[in-house]
């Protein structure tokens, strides 16, 4: 499903999206202003924010993993969304499961706190959006910095054994990696999603896979993206890949192998699933379904996914052993500590 406010299907809210060529070129995000101390920075607060999270949409999920691996449960409240069919649209829902608003905003929609922050909004909401509960309206939804924001302006509310996902020393490196995984893996995929010409569809189809080759042979040698502990890129490479295994293979096209067809990504990915944070942020059933609704046409031909998404122990497939351990000089620790 897209990370907007959109149909799991093609939805009108997206054809502003859609170059003259077919490419879909993505909205930019509305909501941009940092986290930290500088001045029109946004200040740091324990339970000021709440991240709102899809369980579908990758760019929300490697929010909500990060928090998670970071420990800021105490200072970041978090809350996934759920959806609803509204005015003939999509619509993220932020009422709880009886249907109540929330306590302190008595919103129900995300949109809501868009239009709290810029009245007249007309654009898509979208997650990860953090919203300010005190003055009740969305502040950041900017999914190319959060996790950045999360692991250097809430560092001092970090637990105490936080792993440092952005070595000061490496964060360049890591910026550039991140700046190639967005276009040909992580936005790859809803290129493919939301193209509307074939042209768009290969150019999307050949930059993914010439990507997964390339990312394939750097872990021949190396248990992550960046040796022997994880970062801030494997977080968003690990996303997209789980995704692509369990819902984008079976409908996007034509692949001439799946992520278990490589030996160095389908191992990679199992020994993220290992690490706590990445196993209860991974709603792996979940995803299946979402992307195996019959669309709106009703379809006599339904997807894998609709048919059998319930039937696939994903957690166990996803939990089988693999050796990446052996490539690393600290193979009991993932995760490099924080000084």
């Amino acid at each position: 499903m897209s990370c907007g406010e959109a149909a799991p299907t093609y939805s009108v809210q997206i054809k502003e999206e859609i170059a003259k060529d077919g490419r879909f070129i993505r909205q930019p995000n509305l909501f941009t202003t940092p986290f930290g101390e500088g001045e029109g920075e946004l200040k740091v607060e324990k339970g000021r924010y709440k991240l709102y999270w899809a369980k579908g949409c990758h760019w929300s999920n490697r929010a909500s993993i990060v928090r998670e691996l970071l420990g800021l449960e105490d200072v970041l409240d978090v809350q996934i969304v759920g959806r609803e069919k509204l005015n003939g649209t999509y619509a993220w829902t932020v009422y709880d499961e009886e249907g109540n608003p929330d306590k302190q905003s008595g919103y129900k929609y995300l949109f809501e706190y868009y239009e709290a922050a810029k009245p007249g909004f007309t654009g898509r909401a979208t997650v990860p959006t953090v919203v300010d509960q005190i003055e009740k309206k969305a502040v950041n939804n900017d999914y190319h910095k959060l996790t950045n924001y999360f692991e250097t302006a809430f560092k001092a509310y970090q637990k105490k054994d936080a792993p440092d996902l952005y070595p000061e020393e490496q964060r360049e490196e890591i910026d550039a990696l991140n700046e190639w995984l967005f276009p040909n893996i992580n936005n790859a995929t809803y290129r493919m999603m939301f193209s509307r010409s074939l042209e768009a569809y290969n150019e999307a189809y050949q930059d993914f896979v010439k990507a997964l080759e390339y990312l394939e042979e750097r872990l021949e040698n190396n248990r992550f993206l960046f040796g022997d502990y994880v970062t801030d890129s494997d977080v968003r490479l690990y996303v997209t890949l789980v995704r692509w295994e369990v819902a984008y293979y079976r409908f996007l096209g034509t692949f001439e192998k799946g992520l278990r067809g490589y030996k160095n990504l389908w191992a990679y990915t199992r020994d993220l699933y290992t690490i706590p944070a990445f196993r209860h942020n991974t709603y792996l059933s979940d995803i299946a379904h979402d992307y195996g609704a019959i669309d709106e046409s009703g379809t006599h031909f339904p997807t894998f996914n609709y048919r059998y998404w319930n039937e696939v122990d994903y957690d166990k497939i996803f939990s089988e052993p693999q050796n990446r351990r052996d490539l690393s000089l600290d193979p009991d620790h993932k995760l490099l500590v924080a000084e």
